[in-house]
């Protein structure tokens, strides 16, 4: 009986190819004339496949060049970068990114290529009092191999070592389009649909890419490198008949794998999310097993060597994807009948292993953080609980996050922004028909009805589903859950939906599917439909959107923040070089970089001790009395203290989200103005310090003397105390 249940099974899974199978066959059949010998056909075969791969590859680098043209223009159009001067240009480096690039500027200006190493090594000028390695803390080795390049190279009389920087983040677009062109096209077979995912990339630029505004954020490096890795997978999924493609397909993953860890602190959530894809796919037996766990290896040995790289940084080795893999490799090898049995048993084996590798997950993740004293990520999780709704929370670093806007959910007009383009509804369509035929396929694996298919065969069905294709559905279904809950990730799923997009448009699948809906299959409307489809596509938006592209680069505007520019020059030419400045983390990085002074903090945030000193630095914008502020801002040899209006009287954010917001709530303090407080927060004894100060009354004179104001900012040298 359950042999008969399985035949009936497979009956009905196959039952909606056969009739095209059929069609297929006679299609084959007599479509070679009799006076071509099958040596012509091949060669003929062989010229067209070079002609058109040559065709593809020179319009996947073409577009790739066209998008870093135009990225470039628009950052040197908003800013006139040409024209402005170089405080100027290095103040538009805003918070992190200006401390990243600090380091770079760092490594152009040292005596030597050691010096400048052993001063990265060494240093004490980015968190005061406090000498730590740079390159072990933060991912730098970009910037380190950048202004390598730059000293060594013969470019220095043409180029300055700004603009070579700059030139450099926005030459990788080019390898992320090209990227992102050749994965549709791995996808569906042709190069039409690698063309229609580029154009798609560039007209949603405002949700792709923010790289002409935040060039050295460590997403514009690392990006390019993971939609190179995605590439890869893509291909490393598809069959391969010869060793030598699989072993070269392997390095080429390592290697994009290594470089997009070594240039994100975030690299081991990302992975964390593919590996967590591998392992569903793995599971229902819709990838090759072995490939998994060699993708598996190479994610561990990549964060491996960034490690060694890192100095043997302990976040890495404390990373849930390292755990998870650990835990996903162990069970998989200690459960080698999971398969076996009914489909109830089967379900019921596939679900406690999944349960089993979480908790397996959590226990090691805790040991390993345990042993190695690890909290350097802490408020990450923090921010994800409270994220998730499980309470609210009064940490302040979770607080933080959750008050910032790229860290809410995806704000609805982006999909009004997708739909102009045209992108969200065949997105949508795509991932509903693949999720359906992944769910038919998955029932099949697990109930035992599936059969092997050749490679045509698998090809031609509307009831299978192909390695690479199974892997970039639920991929871009994890990255987009990912981007609706945090804004901040739809640069990680916008790209990829350009290319599930375009691959769904060109599909042969799809359209085989639609036209049978509608009893017009035929082999010959589905290569037509499929290619005709794109090209329509492609003359609508250059006609529709192409004025819109021509406007905006012709839009020209100018850097203006002299407030900033006056308070940089005044601390380059007023204060001591080894003067230590105490302020916001966002402003400090400006001037780090601007001015070379030595800061208590920065926006660098994966570090425990300095998020607790941040906190502390912060009590500036607290109800404080004056010698606490004083007390605790010579515990980090600070000498002057910038104090900025736009935080002390912020209106940006709601009630509840301000920075004094956030501090008077961690201090036990009733926030301002109207609303609700908690029932155990308490009117404070003191005003609030950033505006009791501007007063110049005592005691506050006694503890500070005012050295610089304008519109925006106000300093103030602290004054030493007798013991």
């Amino acid at each position: 009986m359950e042999n008969l249940r399985q035949r009936k099974g497979a009956k009905i899974a196959d039952g909606t190819t056969k009739c095209l199978s059929n069609e297929v066959q006679k299609e084959q059949k007599g479509k070679v004339p009799a006076s071509k010998t099958s040596a012509e056909l091949v060669l003929g075969h062989f010229s067209w496949n070079i002609l058109s791969n040559t065709l593809g590859g020179s319009l996947a680098v073409s577009f790739g060049l066209l998008t870093s043209v135009y990225v470039a223009t628009l950052h040197e159009n908003d800013l006139w970068f040409s024209n402005i001067k170089e405080v100027e240009r290095e103040i538009s480096f805003r918070t992190e990114c200006g401390l990243y690039y600090s380091y770079y500027k760092q490594m152009v200006q040292a005596p030597s290529i050691q010096q400048g190493l052993y001063e990265l090594m060494y240093d004490n000028k980015t968190e005061s009092r406090t000498t730590i390695n740079i390159l072990r803390r933060m991912n730098v080795y970009q910037e380190v191999i950048v202004s390598i390049l730059y000293r060594i190279l013969p470019v220095q009389k043409y180029l300055e070592a700004i603009y070579f920087y700059t030139y450099t983040v926005f030459g990788l677009q080019t390898l992320y389009v090209f990227a992102l062109f050749v994965n549709s096209w791995l996808l569906s077979g042709t190069w039409l649909s690698g063309v229609l995912a580029a154009t798609w990339y560039i007209l949603n630029r405002i949700d792709t890419t923010r790289v002409e505004f935040t060039i050295p954020l460590r997403e514009n490096w690392s990006l390019p490198f993971f939609a190179l890795q995605v590439t890869l997978v893509t291909y490393f999924l598809k069959p391969q008949k010869k060793p030598y493609a699989l072993r070269s397909t392997t390095v080429l993953v390592f290697l994009s794998t290594f470089v997009f860890s070594v240039t994100w602190q975030f690299n081991q959530f990302i992975l964390l999310v593919q590996a967590l894809a591998l392992f569903g796919l793995d599971s229902l037996d819709m990838v090759p097993s072995s490939k998994v766990t060699l993708l598996y290896m190479i994610q561990v040995a990549s964060l491996l060597l960034v490690w060694v790289l890192q100095f043997f940084n302990s976040m890495i080795l404390g990373s849930l994807v390292l755990s998870f893999i650990l835990a996903a490799m162990l069970t998989k090898h200690l459960q080698r009948n999971l398969k076996v049995g009914s489909l109830t048993v089967r379900m019921g084996k596939l679900l406690l292993n999944l349960i089993l590798v979480l908790c397996l997950t959590y226990l090691l993740n805790y040991f390993i953080k345990k042993q190695l004293l690890l909290e350097s990520d802490e408020h990450i999780f923090k921010f994800i609980k409270a994220k998730s709704g499980f309470g609210a929370t009064r940490d302040f670093d979770a607080s933080l996050y959750v008050c910032e806007e790229a860290f809410g959910f995806l704000p609805f007009d982006t999909f009004k922004r997708l739909s102009h383009t045209l992108l969200l509804f065949p997105y949508a369509l795509i991932v509903f028909f693949l999720a359906i035929v992944a769910v038919v396929v998955a029932y099949n694996n697990i109930s035992g009805l599936s059969k092997s298919l050749s490679a045509v065969e698998e090809e031609e069905s509307t009831a299978s589903l192909r390695p690479e294709i199974a892997y970039n559905l639920v991929h871009t279904i994890l990255f987009g859950l990912l981007a609706i809950t945090t804004m901040r990730m739809k640069y990680l799923w916008i790209p990829h939906m350009c290319v599930v997009a375009s691959f769904g448009v060109c599909s042969k699948q799809l359209w085989r599917w639609l036209l049978g809906l509608f009893h017009l299959y035929s082999p010959q409307r589905v290569s037509a439909v499929r290619h005709v489809v794109p090209v329509l596509l492609l003359l609508y938006l250059s006609f529709k959107l192409y004025p819109l592209v021509m406007e905006e680069l012709s839009e020209l505007r100018e850097f203006y923040d002299p407030d900033t520019v006056d308070l940089m020059n005044w601390i380059r030419s007023s204060t001591p070089k080894n003067a230590v400045f105490a302020g916001s983390m966002q402003l400090l990085a400006g001037v780090k970089l601007c001015t070379g002074r030595t800061v208590t903090n920065h926006p660098h945030y994966e570090d425990k001790a300095l998020r607790e000193r941040t906190k502390q630095v912060y009590q500036i914008y607290a109800k404080q009395p004056p010698e606490n502020v004083h007390s605790i801002l010579r515990t980090f040899g600070a000498d002057y203290v910038i104090l900025e209006d736009s935080i002390c009287y912020e209106r940006r954010h709601n009630r509840g989200c301000r920075l004094r917001d956030l501090l008077d709530v961690t201090n036990g303090h009733v926030m301002d103005g109207p609303g609700l407080d908690d029932p155990d927060l308490v009117p404070s004894a003191h005003p609030r310090f950033c505006d009791a100060i501007r007063k110049d009354e005592p005691p506050y004179t006694s503890f500070f003397s005012r050295v610089f104001k304008n519109k925006t900012f106000h300093v103030y040298k602290l004054k030493k105390q007798e013991k």
